[in-house]
């Protein structure tokens, strides 16, 4: 399995427009980051978790040429709003599979109204196959998911389980029960805000702690604003097993 870190940032990307803070500045490329996203390939499958406003730039950045779906963590704008630049791929594949909460789903619906529809439908909208996920485990091409349900300060958002790996982002708080799910990873992805706390996001410290509980082989930081610090300055103090993701970076499980 290989997943590309389409991007790695958190709901504004780095650099902020019009900000001059010195992470917002900095020339290390690690430094800029797209909204946060992956790539998950196996096999002949490719499958997108989240689709931000940046997923064309991040699509053209890595090449991708099909993907058989995309999966939604929750309904937030950094995460859904790039469901209009699916088009490429629905002239070419047709309609696109998509995998959500009922709630997200809903509000797919009323956000990008055009694309659901059925009746009247705009010449050139894309369409899209609605899969109403639960937390039940569910399958992919020729692979069992496992949803970890957890909640981002009110809302309930889903992670997911790949065999060895799993993707967790915008998590505040999760249940022990859907900590056992996790037991056994061997690479683990986790949302890592900045340094001070933060009422909806992991920062730093609880990030690493919850490292520590999970265990895994390999853990990447991700959903970072340039709060969390320079990449280069945070990552030498980072236990040697965690490290801060950047946009492209590719890792394979």
């Amino acid at each position: 399995m290989e997943v590309i870190f389409l991007g790695t940032g958190t709901s504004q990307g780095i650099p902020i427009i019009g900000s001059d803070h010195p992470v917002c500045l900095s020339k290390d490329p690690r430094d800029k980051r797209l909204r946060v996203s992956v790539l998950i390939s196996w096999d002949d499958y490719t499958y997108v978790i989240d689709c931000g406003p940046d997923f064309r730039q991040q699509m053209l950045n890595n090449n991708v040429r099909k993907i058989d779906g995309i999966i939604f963590t929750h309904e937030h704008a950094d995460h859904t709003m790039g469901m209009d630049d699916i088009r490429p791929f629905f002239f070419r594949q047709g309609d696109i599979p998509v995998y959500a909460h009922k709630r997200v789903l809903n509000v797919l619906r009323n956000r990008f109204n055009y694309i659901f529809s059925s009746e009247n439908k705009y010449p050139g909208a894309p369409s899209v196959i609605e899969n109403e996920l639960t937390n039940q485990p569910f399958t992919l091409g020729s692979l069992d998911v496992i949803p970890i349900d957890t909640m981002h300060n009110r809302l309930q958002v889903f992670g997911f389980r790949f065999k060895n790996f799993a993707y967790l982002t915008d998590v505040k708080t999760i249940e022990d029960e859907e900590i056992e799910k996790l037991k056994g990873v061997k690479v683990l992805v986790i949302n890592a805000l900045r340094i001070e706390p933060h009422h909806s996001h992991f920062n730093l410290e609880e990030a690493l702690q919850f490292i520590v509980k999970i265990q895994p082989e390999r853990a990447y930081l991700t959903h970072i604003s340039h709060m969390l610090g320079f990449h280069e300055e945070v990552q030498q103090q980072l236990p040697k097993n965690v490290f801060i993701a950047y946009d492209n970076l590719k890792i394979i499980i």
